[in-house]
């Protein structure tokens, strides 16, 4: 993958730019499990929160690949900063998307193109059947909830979140609304001490008792079964996400390269199989990519299998990557001033983004017999 980025907003000129100062600092982020909070300053200040609304709507007007392709070189600096940054990227991906389909997704496109709102996910634990719970009172909703593995929350202004609510007169639904993080009755929880990934700030956040109104919900569905709304936001997401982990096993492999013994008579071979893997995940994630089409898809039950298939592939290949990697390198990858152990745990971190293996495996099976992909 060696496409040159070319926008009205420069990305190259900001990874020049910002590129080696977060690379000089990773390493002491992952040492001292903080987050990459000075990066995302200067990410803001270079305006690449709002880089995907589109320009009528106040942003930059980055295409959906450029972006994955910015993301993937960002991650061969500071791999935290690059997933963190990929998950407020993937809900402004999802809103652009559905503006352009003429669904609802203005309201928010509008906000972070005119304030650089920086927005925080939290779909990755809830999938579809949400957890907390939200109580109707007058005007909206109150809101209760954990909600783990809010990446950016540190400097996060907005949460996109759901909650499960029941009715009295019907069936489970699921509510989905933004909330602004300042709200009265929203924690944060220090718990971010992990095994990779150290970075990403991505502390769990509870809810009690917040007042959401009713206008803020976006999305109400069946509490459940698989709605089109993750047709659009697992399309758009898993290449984002992906070329993050992408860009990690790149690096190790860049690595692996510089550390080979060249008297080494195994070295031909294992580098062979180094390569292998990672262009087997090159070819995953690029196919990802292509099926998002720059946000000109039709969304369908089909698409999101084919992207949660090509996720898992991508994930195992990444991984595999890392560990060939580490291998090839013998005993100085060992060593963390060379940077690979922590590469392999970062990379690692790619299996648990929605859809995990086995999940996506059952998905993707009861899709092939004809079954609902969630029973």
């Amino acid at each position: 993958m060696t496409e040159t980025i070319t926008t009205e907003l420069d990305l190259e000129k900001v990874l020049a730019e910002l590129g080696p100062q977060f690379a000089a600092t990773a390493a002491d982020h992952d040492a001292e499990d903080s987050f990459v909070a000075a990066n995302y300053d200067m990410l803001r200040e270079a305006l690449i929160f709002s880089a995907q609304v589109p320009r009528e709507l106040g942003g930059g007007g980055v295409r959906h690949s450029a972006m994955c392709d910015f993301l993937r070189r960002l991650a061969h600096s500071c791999p935290a900063t690059a997933l963190a940054l990929s998950m407020h990227q993937h809900l402004v991906a999802a809103a652009a998307a559905n503006f352009r389909a003429g669904r609802p997704g203005k309201p928010l496109l509008e906000k972070v193109g005119a304030g650089e709102l920086i927005l925080v996910s939290t779909g990755a634990n809830d999938w579809l059947e949400s957890n907390g719970t939200a109580e109707a009172v007058e005007g909206g909703f109150r809101v209760s909830a954990v909600k783990p593995f809010a990446s950016g929350v540190p400097r996060g202004d907005v949460l996109v979140t759901s909650a499960a609510f029941d009715p009295p007169d019907g069936a489970p639904q699921v509510l989905h609304f933004p909330l602004a993080l300042n709200s009265e009755g929203v924690q944060l929880l220090d718990d971010w001490y992990t095994l990779g990934m150290r970075g990403t700030g991505s502390r769990t956040v509870r809810l009690d008792g917040v007042f959401v109104p009713e206008a803020a919900v976006a999305l109400k569905r069946p509490r459940g079964p698989f709605h089109p709304a993750f047709a659009v936001i697992l399309t758009v997401a898993m290449p984002l996400i992906m070329s993050v982990y992408l860009g990690i096993a790149e690096s190790a492999a860049h690595r692996a390269r510089k550390l080979v013994k060249p008297d080494d008579p195994e070295a031909p071979t294992l580098l062979g199989e180094l390569e292998n893997r990672l262009v087997t995940a090159q070819i995953a994630t690029e196919d990802m990519i292509r099926n998002a089409n720059d946000l000109d898809f039709t969304p369908s039950t089909e698409l999101a299998n084919a992207t949660l298939v090509r996720k898992t592939i991508a994930a195992n290949a990444c991984i595999a990557t890392a560990e060939k990697a580490l291998e090839a390198a013998g005993g100085a990858g060992f060593f963390r001033r060379h940077g690979l152990e922590r590469l392999l745990r970062d990379v690692h971190g790619g299996q648990f983004h929605p859809l995990p293996e086995k999940r996506q495996q059952r998905f993707t099976g009861r899709m092939a017999m004809g079954l609902e992909p969630v029973g």
